[in-house]
């Protein structure tokens, strides 16, 4: 869950960066949105691996 407020976050970022000019923020943005989808691709390997283990047991 916290993977797609960081996403949100990060393109929030990352358009107040286009739209000031400002570089540093744009690239802030793309490292908060690069961290949340690594977070949501982390949260979706648990979920899997939990599943699993219900099935085996």
């Amino acid at each position: 869950m916290s993977g797609n407020l960081d996403k949100a976050k990060g393109r929030a970022k990352k358009a107040a960066g286009d739209l000031s000019g400002s570089q540093s923020l744009k690239d802030r943005g793309r490292t908060v949105e690069t961290k949340g989808k690594v977070n949501s691709g982390i949260d979706k390997a648990t979920s899997k691996a939990k599943k699993g283990m219900k099935k085996t047991y």
